[in-house]
């Protein structure tokens, strides 16, 4: 018998795929003592595109929502991620300003990070895993996926081994943000990377877009893998990460243990699937397999994106067109690993190319500086065609001889309007604009709480609790109404 482990996504990574992080921190009010106590070896809760989103959208202060899912989950390790060399989408983040993102992160209770880049800028990578280390956080290094004629076996393989060699990583985290990993690839991979990692144990996360990634858990457990990364059921599946549900289950007809409390699992899903219906969102249904995937690589989110690029021209019928156009793009820039900010990127040029009809006719910045080597060497090289159309353009020119700045926090501050400012407001401050950060202030303190405004069950709520693994029910009353539904416990 096996010992497997869960990290939690629920509240990161499939919020996330599903609800273009949107949650507000009071909807995990009514259930995070469950997901606290199920069991899970971390919970991930955070990275700087929830900040942005929480302050853009909802207009909550995202370090008074963390303080507060902080104080709800006492026992759980609490995770947040972050990209080697930037916090906001785009660009480039001043090294001064990454060290500090990691400090305060972890003086508001996160004790784990996993640090990525689908460049695999290994000094920068390292600086940063130093940074989380004397912090006294846990260090987990990533391993993007991604298809290419240069993304073999091996070369995953290599960082792997150069990872290990810091001396200072408790786990390396694999992530098929995409979901191509298909099943023969990963019983070559899987192994590879678990033999490449020796005594640190590897943890596995994989998108669930074409629905397969089930299948490479499995892979992963008969290759040495003991850490899978889950959702509850309403936030699973989809572009989003297979259910704890379907996989303990997995694990029980296995023989495998896992040590989760699953009277825990449906409550949570039960709420998230409320919440869900009374918003209006996505809940997460299994995909059907789609061999074009494989060839776009682009995370499932990101087609909802293009598309509603293209609506802004009237164009909405020529998204196959696009993500056609993806392909190309991503061969004649070096193959970049399909992940933030490259998965954008290239989207973002495929649609400029097709609505221009002239191909890298228009170009934004983040390319040119891409395209110049700023944002790291690419994993193979750029089409010498497409660099001189991208650098011969005026804006190009201006880029030629711009070095990114190394800015200190106080000459940051400064650019701010406050040298006095605390270090949570200049992190918020630098990851949105300043309206949104004044609308978010003005807005007042985070709502702990999360209000159902009708008891009334919908048929989505309906439809998830009575497919819970274990006898359950929902009974519905209004009124002179009551109405009791129950699944058989024959089934």
């Amino acid at each position: 018998m096996t010992h497997v482990e869960f990290v939690d996504q629920t509240l990161r990574d499939g919020q996330q795929s599903l609800w273009g992080m949107r949650i507000r921190a009071g909807m995990a009010a009514a259930v995070a003592e469950d997901i606290d106590r199920t069991g899970f070896r971390t919970v991930d809760v955070t990275g700087s595109s929830m900040f942005e989103c929480m302050m853009r959208y909802s207009r909550e202060d995202p370090w008074e929502g963390l303080d507060l899912w902080r104080t709800w989950l006492p026992n759980a390790q609490l995770r947040a991620g972050s990209r080697s060399n930037c916090i906001a989408k785009f660009g480039l983040t001043p090294d001064s300003l990454m060290d500090l993102w990691i400090r305060t992160l972890t003086r508001h209770g996160i004790q784990s990070f996993w640090i990525y880049d689908c460049l695999y800028n290994m000094d920068q990578m390292r600086r940063l895993c130093q940074t989380v280390h004397d912090a006294g956080a846990e260090v987990v290094p990533a391993i993007m996926f991604g298809i290419s004629p240069v993304h073999t076996d091996e070369w995953f393989a290599a960082r792997v081994r150069e990872m290990v060699s810091w001396g200072i990583v408790s786990a390396i985290y694999v992530e098929d943000a995409p979901g191509i990993l298909a099943p023969e690839r990963g019983a070559t991979l899987i192994p590879a990377l678990v033999d490449a990692a020796g005594d640190v144990p590897v943890e596995l996360h994989c998108h669930n877009t074409v629905g397969v990634a089930p299948l490479n858990y499995l892979t992963g457990l008969r290759s040495g893998v003991r850490i899978l990364h889950t959702a509850s059921r309403p936030l699973a599946n989809g572009p989003s990460l297979p259910s704890t549900e379907a996989m303990v289950e997995n694990l029980r007809w296995l023989g495998h243990d896992h040590g989760l409390d699953t009277a825990r699992l449906d409550p949570v899903a039960l709420h998230f699937a409320r919440v869900a219906a009374q918003e209006g969102w996505a809940t997460g249904t299994p995909n059907e397999f789609s061999t074009f995937a494989y060839h776009h690589q682009l995370p499932g989110g990101m087609t909802g994106t293009l598309k509603a690029q293209l609506a802004q021209y009237g164009m909405e019928d020529r998204l196959t067109e696009v993500l056609e156009e993806v392909v190309r793009v991503r061969e004649e820039l070096g193959h970049p690993i399909s992940a933030t900010p490259f998965s954008q990127l290239m989207g973002i040029q495929a649609v400029l190319n097709i609505v221009t009809g002239d191909r890298y006719s228009m170009v934004p910045d983040e390319v040119i500086i891409y395209t110049l080597g700023h944002l790291g060497t690419p994993p193979a090289p750029i089409d010498p065609d497409v660099r001189d159309r991208v650098l011969s353009s005026p804006r190009a020119k201006e880029y030629l001889a711009w070095e990114p700045p190394q800015p200190s926090l106080k000459e940051l501050r400064i650019q701010f309007g406050d040298a006095r400012m605390s270090d949570e407001e200049l992190l918020c401050r630098y990851l949105v604009p300043r309206e949104d950060f004044e609308a978010t202030r003005a807005a007042g303190k985070v709502s702990p709480t999360y209000v159902f405004r009708d008891a009334v069950a919908s048929r989505q709520l309906i439809e998830t609790a009575l497919t819970m693994r274990r006898p359950t029910y929902v009974r519905v009353r209004r009124g002179d109404l009551d109405l009791t539904l129950r699944r058989s416990r024959t089934d």
